[in-house]
């Protein structure tokens, strides 16, 4: 109790400490005030024998607010004589002065410095089982977001230099507009139903904000203050890298300084020295998370040899998140299959369907699939992982629902798989660029090595750059790529070149095409998506255009997929008709929100983002695909439901009777109806109808 009572005032007092001083204050005037008057009744002169309680109060505050009630004196002073009457104001002026001001002073100056101390985070902050953030980035307020979707409270302490104000002002405009978008929505769906009905529906499903967030400014470098936010008993830390253009800045600012951009970032490893030492003390909590930023190789060498030397198993893991290489990799996916955009969203968030982990791990995967769909439906098994323990993970709504049993029966239902099923043909189109440029690149060529066309000289992807002639230099216009096919040098203002090569290209491809559209994260503060907000406008003009000439031109030949850095920017991509919007920092900090729950999942993330390599002789590696319904089956699938969907693809994939090169063990996780109506399979999965069409796409996870 005494702990919880502690708990609770630290966080009152950190988070307000004006309105803790002020009831502090007035609870002791209250007592003061009540004592006073208890003695003053009890020890009357006098004459005042029937003096009550409520009396001694009334004369208590008299003296308090008319010093000490000279008037009582002055009424006598025909008696006492006017020697006695200016002695006592002599008296009550010098007590005014040496008693009454030197207090009201000294106070004022202490609950000043007392309220700046709480702010800049001087006062021991006593709390437990909270999450750190280190360090402030565009990336970090997304974290926090995402926490609005736990079902238990959180906390969360922000340590930075400088700029309380400004993020404290940025994390209340995102919760109260993620709250707002939320309850939005819900409000909407159930506007259908009766009144108490709709009432009880929205007061179940409403968002609320369930995160108290507290923001400390000091010092990062300083373990006294990184103790003082009480790291040692922190669930999670994270530790955040500097934005690219904030780098940039700090070198424009000092001339004489050498331009280490995009060399390493020392800060980081600074930082992750003094929290790992912490954290890896014996007075320190078990089983405690440190996730930290890495975005170029010299970071990520770095914190591997801090790995080896402050990792101590039970007590601290160290989990490196290397950013630009994620960000690469989900935007390279996107650009093939624009609908795994949709399902990573959820996938990755603590909304709806979520991955979860159980440490243990079975001899035979596939066996262990088979027995877990015959016994349980509420929860999705996909695939077991070693690294230091041992993992298995699943799809689910709640940890809860991966034990949680129920039959899914044995029905007759079936279908009948494509077994040369292969990845479609696709152009990409990419607009502008990033600091990922090459991590994006690079992601394209691993899918290539999966699906390329095994002895032929056909390609299965096809890329177009369209960029300014700076940047495509300074990328050597992405020659090391073979399926680069073409660049071309145009900045945002030549409109008619971009335009003309975008048609070129679509009416030169019988096949899908998607265009990327990337946001330059290295531009200022007044130029944040600014240039992919033109380019957004570009493309859609020529699908306007398109679909004025030809009635029957299919929109969906073009999937646009938009990459913005600032979440304000959301419901002006939408507006255009695009529901493929990237916002690039959302996705890293949703795997960051996701791995300071449950470490395991990194590993995860990791291996669903990573394709077989090109001398791979069998695929291993097993990814989520979005796989078009008349491509994926021989014929399409009758009407069912997700437990019955599920079970048939898992029977059907895994036949014992196909050679080892056809057999790609496949777990259908949800669909993708034309228009980016997404449904993944959680819950109930009896209680999922589906109704698939030919145009429909599968999310599968599979190794092929």
């Amino acid at each position: 109790m005494k702990r919880f009572i502690e708990e609770k005032l630290s966080i009152q007092l950190a988070k307000n400490p004006q309105r803790f001083i002020l009831l502090a204050i007035l609870l002791f005037n209250i007592l003061f005030l009540l004592f006073s008057a208890v003695v003053i009744s009890q020890l009357s002169l006098n004459g005042t024998e029937k003096m009550g309680f409520f009396e001694a109060a009334f004369y208590t505050v008299t003296m308090i607010l008319d010093a000490g009630c000279i008037s009582f004196v002055i009424e006598d002073i025909g008696q006492s004589g006017v020697a006695i009457a200016v002695f006592c104001l002599i008296v009550i002026i010098i007590g005014m002065v040496t008693f009454t001001g030197a207090v009201i002073g000294y106070m004022t100056n202490y609950i000043s410095s007392f309220i700046d101390r709480s702010n800049t985070g001087a006062k021991r902050l006593k709390i437990s089982g909270h999450l750190v953030i280190i360090n402030w980035n565009t990336r970090a307020s997304e974290i926090i977001n995402d926490l609005l979707y736990c079902r238990s409270r959180q906390k969360v302490v922000v340590l930075v230099e400088d700029g309380r104000e400004e993020i404290k002002k940025e994390i209340d405009e995102r919760l109260a507009d993620t709250i707002h978008r939320k309850n939005g929505k819900l409000r909407e769906k159930c506007r259908s139903l009766g009144l108490i009905t709709r009432f009880l529906a929205y007061q179940r499903g409403k968002l609320v904000n369930n995160v108290t967030v507290l923001i400390r400014e000091g010092n990062i470098f300083s373990a006294k203050q990184l103790r003082d936010i009480s790291l040692e008993k922190a669930r999670s830390v994270v530790i955040l890298g500097s934005d690219s253009l904030s780098g940039m800045q700090d070198i424009s600012e000092n001339k004489e300084a050498p331009d280490v951009s995009g060399k390493g970032n020392a800060q980081t490893i600074k930082s992750l020295m003094l929290v790992s030492d912490i954290v890896s003390a014996e007075d320190s909590a078990d089983d405690q998370k440190i996730i930290v930023e890495v975005s170029d190789d010299w970071t990520g060498e770095l914190v591997n040899r801090i790995i080896s030397y402050k990792q101590v198993e039970g007590k601290c893991s160290i989990v490196p998140v290397c950013v630009n290489r994620i960000l690469g990799q989900l935007l390279s996916q996107f650009s093939l299959m624009p609908e795994l955009n949709l399902a990573y969203r959820e996938l990755f968030s603590n909304k709806g369907a979520s991955f979860f982990a159980e440490e243990f791990s079975p001899d035979d995967d596939l066996a262990f699939i088979s027995d877990y769909l015959d016994k349980h439906r509420y929860a999705i098994p996909l695939s077991g992982i070693s690294d230091r323990k041992k993992y298995f993970f699943y799809s689910a709504a709640s940890q809860a629902d991966i034990s949680r049993e129920g039959s899914a029966g044995r029905g007759e239902y079936s279908v009948s798989l494509n077994r040369d099923y292969w990845i479609e043909k696709k152009t990409v189109i990419i607009l502008g660029h990033n600091s990922m440029c090459r991590d994006i690149m690079q992601g394209f060529a691993a899918f290539r090595n999966e699906w390329n066309f095994a002895g032929g000289s056909d390609e299965i992807l096809r890329v177009v750059v369209i960029d300014d002639a700076q940047s495509l230099a300074k990328a050597d216009n992405y020659r090391e790529y073979p399926f680069v096919e073409k660049t071309v040098a145009a900045n945002v203002y030549d409109r008619d070149l971009i335009c003309s090569t975008i048609e070129e290209i679509i009416e030169a491809n019988a096949e899908d095409t998607s265009v990327l559209i990337l946001s330059d994260d290295t531009a200022g503060p007044d130029q944040t998506d600014a240039n992919a907000l033109v380019n957004l406008v570009y493309v859609q003009d020529i699908i306007n255009r398109k679909k004025l000439a030809d009635p029957d031109f299919d929109p969906e030949r073009i999937d646009v997929v938009v990459e913005i850095i600032d979440p304000k920017h959301h419901d002006i991509v939408s507006s255009y008709s695009v529901y493929n919007i990237v916002i690039s920092n959302r996705f890293v900090s949703k795997m960051i929100t996701q791995i300071g729950g449950k470490e395991a999942i990194f590993n995860f993330f990791e291996d669903i983002l990573t394709y077989d390599g090109a001398d791979s002789v069998r695929y291993t590696s097993r990814e989520i695909y979005a796989k078009k319904v008349s491509g994926f089956f021989k014929e399409l699938p009758g009407e069912c439901t997700a437990a019955e969907l599920i079970r048939a693809v898992w029977k059907a994939s895994t036949d014992d009777s196909l050679p080892p090169e056809k057999l790609y063990p496949t777990v259908v996780l949800g669909y993708v109806k034309p228009g980016g109506n997404l449904t993944l399979f959680y819950g109930d999965q009896k209680d999922i109808p589906v109704k698939l069409g030919s145009n429909d796409k599968l999310i599968v996870f599979t190794n092929h």
